[in-house]
C-alpha cells in the first residue's frame, strides 16, 4: 500500500496557509488526503475518518487550526500515528493561542507542532517520518536539503 499523509483543517479559511504543505507534498510525490473537520462541530465525522486512516495508507497526520486549535489534539487522541500541528494565525492573539493549544498537550498524547502558519515545515516533517522506511523518499529529502544549501552558498550580496 502506498504511504500517504492525512491533512485536516478546521476551516476552509485555512486553505491559504495549507497550500504550502500541499506544494511540498506534491514536490516530493507524496500522496495525501485533505479534509475539513471541526473538532467541535463535527467530532464524530472526524473520529470516523481517523479510525480508517491506517488501512487507507496514512502514516502521519497534519492538523491545522486557529483559535482554540483543538483539532490536532483531538486527532492525536484518536490515533497512535504521528500528528503534526500547524497553528494558524488568528486575529485575536496572532496565532499564539493556537500555538500554545498544540504545544501544551498532556503527557502521553503528543502533537509535534511547527511555527505559526508553518505548513511547509509540517509537510517536510511528515516526509522525514515517511523517509525512515522509504529510502527513495529519504534520498529526495537529502537532495532537497543539499539544494537549499547550494542556493545559500551561491548567493552574492
Amino acid at each position: 500500500m502506498n504511504m500517504k499523509v492525512g491533512v485536516v483543517m478546521g476551516s476552509t479559511s485555512d486553505l491559504g496557509v495549507m497550500k504550502g504543505a500541499f506544494e511540498i507534498l506534491d514536490q516530493f510525490g507524496v500522496d495525501y488526503e485533505k479534509k475539513v473537520f471541526s473538532a467541535h462541530r463535527t467530532p464524530l465525522a472526524l473520529e470516523e475518518w481517523i479510525k480508517g486512516a491506517r488501512e487507507r495508507g496514512i502514516v502521519a497526520f497534519i492538523a491545522a487550526a486557529g483559535g482554540a486549535a483543538h483539532l490536532a489534539g483531538v486527532v492525536a487522541a484518536h490515533t497512535t500515528l504521528p500528528v503534526i500541528g500547524v497553528p494558524i494565525m488568528s486575529k485575536a492573539l496572532r496565532g499564539l493561542d493556537s500555538l500554545l493549544a498544540m504545544a501544551q498537550m498532556p503527557s502521553g498524547i503528543p502533537v509535534a507542532t511547527v511555527a505559526i502558519d508553518g505548513a511547509k515545515n509540517a509537510a517536510l516533517l511528515a516526509i522525514e517520518i515517511m523517509g525512515v522506511t522509504d529510502e527513495p523518499l529519504h534520498q529526495k529529502l537529502r537532495e532537497f536539503r543539499a539544494e537549499q544549501a547550494r542556493k545559500i552558498l551561491e548567493t552574492e550580496i
